[in-house]
């Protein structure tokens, strides 16, 4: 991306002027059409990205040579009107090398139909480039199957990176994700796998190439800013469900002068991870796990201890969210006394199954993980549907 002023333009205009206004001009149309081609070279002020003149899409300022031979898409004015905010857009079997791309489904805005992979290649820019952050804008997929949360008409995949790719489906427009590629050294391959000719999809995707000193913390798949935000798990929607297979960490930074982080459910429906955990015993995992998850701080198989309804019990959760914290607070008096679970599961948030509740941690940085096993069948999607939180950060107390 070219960062220079037309300072040398300037200074020179005026000499230049006097010399040329005494030259023959064939005609004011034909002047006019050949001082716009030499301006078109001349490189201009600009910022990293810049807004669409379309009000919601982000672009990079660039004369508007440049945008035009880089098949970008001129879409309003910038750098004082010498610049052109061009937009990138990219459909199946395109290869993209720009800081900001949008990777939109084949009749975009309109529905597609058509079965058939669609896929893109990411270059990197620079060396330096150590992540690309995907933006759902729109993310309209075929659901899971309903009773395994399994991918099958449609899946979303990322291949050639450091991270642990995930494979999605189903609704997850306003989601982002980021993914490591600091030591890729191909290009990343963005994949949609659609094997059904019955259903409608759209999608806008943006992808964005992120330098090293402003990635998300290593192991973030979601990285949060602002001192309040809402968390969801992958297809949380009406008539959805959690989908299976999915093991990644949910992060939020920490903002100036705030010490700790409180997470209370959006609704009383919106914690849905499996069956009621009173229902659960050692040998009977819930959620749509079939077997032992690996576990983030114990050994493979660990059971948890949990307090559902105020009665010492032990199950085995390999559908669960791991949350630090230091207390549970039950805004209901007759709540009992504060405690904190590592393990969330089941269709409460609290312990307690009180509504409204909340979980306070200062325990940092400010972290969930969210792990989900592989599919089984027989589960009632009405007991899947997933996780939608509310999180506010609290400020220092001293």
């Amino acid at each position: 991306m070219l960062k220079y002023f037309i300072v040398l333009f300037a200074l020179n205009f005026g000499h230049d002027f006097k010399r040329i206004s005494s030259l023959a001009w064939p005609s004011p149309a034909a002047s006019l059409s050949r001082i716009a081609k030499v301006l078109n070279f001349f490189p201009v002020p600009v910022s990293d990205e810049c807004l669409a003149s379309d009000g919601r899409r982000t672009g990079v300022c660039l004369n508007a040579y440049e945008c035009r031979i880089q098949s970008g898409n001129p879409m309003g004015q910038c750098a004082l009107g010498f610049g052109v905010c061009c937009v990138f857009i990219a459909s199946c079997d395109a290869e993209i090398s720009n800081n900001v791309t949008y990777f939109v489904s084949p009749e975009f805005p309109g529905l597609t139909k058509t079965a058939q992979p669609c896929s893109i290649k990411v270059k990197k820019i620079a060396p330096e480039i150590s992540q690309i952050r995907l933006d759902f804008v729109h993310f309209n997929l075929a659901q899971p199957n309903r009773r395994t949360g399994v991918c099958e008409s449609d899946i979303f995949s990322i291949l050639g990176g450091t991270s642990i790719g995930l494979k999605l489906c189903g609704q997850n427009s306003g989601q982002h994700i980021y993914y490591d590629v600091e030591s890729a050294t191909e290009p990343i391959s963005i994949l949609m796998n659609l094997t059904s000719n019955n259903l409608y999809r759209m999608w806008e995707i943006r992808i964005s190439q992120i330098v090293f000193n402003q990635q998300a913390p290593a192991g973030c798949t979601q990285y949060h800013h602002g001192i309040n935000g809402v968390i969801q798990t992958m297809n949380y929607a009406v008539n959805g469900r959690h989908l299976a297979d999915q093991d990644y960490l949910v992060c939020m930074r920490q903002e100036h002068n705030m010490c700790s982080i409180v997470y209370e459910p959006c609704d009383e429906n919106s914690f849905r991870i499996g069956p009621p955990v009173a229902g659960l015993l050692a040998d009977d995992p819930g959620g749509s796990g079939d077997g032992p998850f690996p576990p983030i701080l114990a050994s493979p198989a660990q059971t948890y201890t949990s307090r559902p309804n105020g009665l010492d019990q032990t199950r085995q959760c390999n559908d669960r969210v791991l949350m630090p914290c230091d207390s549970e607070e039950f805004l209901n008096p007759a709540g009992g006394p504060s405690s904190c679970d590592l393990l969330h599961c089941g269709n409460t948030f609290c312990t307690a199954g009180e509504y409204p509740c909340r979980i306070e941690s200062s325990i940092r940085p400010f972290n969930i993980r969210i792990q989900f096993g592989p599919g089984v069948q027989n589960e009632n999607p009405d007991d899947n549907l997933g996780m939608c939180l509310k999180y506010q950060q609290q400020p220092c107390t001293t």
